[in-house]
């Protein structure tokens, strides 16, 4: 072997291990935009959370969906040598992390049997939907979570406003010849 043989193999390991970092390079991009769109549309519904004093906000609801997210990136960026298996896996995650999160959300539920009031509901339907779009963004469909979070937006901000206008006041007797009047609304959270 002479000396251009030597260069040739050199220039082929190196290409070689060049050829490596672009593909990482590429699923660390991924990687980050994916998590970085769970992080951003969630951080509008934990924002309307927190800033209404809810018991999960803005914190709860950005660890669920980069969990989410991450679970369903790691998978798919492990499985990219069979998509049928990497299909099957992801959907089996998902189905794993709507439970988990449903689990959850269900100790955010609070019976006052004593009141006769059930407490967030809504709360945890937000956590269950900040894991839908850790889910989406996490598979790549950051136009459905970037839909999906305008529509929560709306329904949230506007619609506990409609609501408290549309249910009819409750008298509470605090005393024998008195009423109140109650506008606390039984099923907000």
């Amino acid at each position: 072997m002479n000396l251009l043989d030597y260069f040739q193999l050199f220039i082929e390991a190196l290409s070689s291990e060049f050829s490596r970092v672009v593909p990482i390079a590429t699923m660390l991009a991924r990687v980050i935009v994916r998590i970085g769109f769970a992080v951003l549309l969630t951080a509008i519904i934990g924002w309307e959370r927190e800033k209404g004093n809810k018991t999960a906000g803005l914190r709860t609801h950005l660890m669920v969906a980069i969990g989410s997210a991450l679970f369903v990136v790691v998978l798919e960026n492990g499985s990219s040598q069979n998509p049928d298996s990497a299909r099957e896996g992801v959907s089996r995650v998902i189905q794993g992390i709507a439970a988990g999160v449903g689990f959850i959300g269900g100790g955010a539920i609070l019976k006052l049997e004593s009141q006769n009031k059930v407490r967030g509901l809504t709360t945890a339907g937000s956590i269950w939907f900040a894991a839908a779009i850790g889910v989406c963004a996490g598979t790549g469909e950051i136009g459905a979570a970037i839909i999906g979070t305008a529509f929560a937006w709306l329904v949230l901000s506007s619609l506990g406003k409609l609501e408290g206008r549309a249910k009819p006041s409750k008298l509470i007797l605090t005393d024998k010849n008195a009423a109140t009047q109650n506008d606390d609304d039984d099923f907000d959270d």
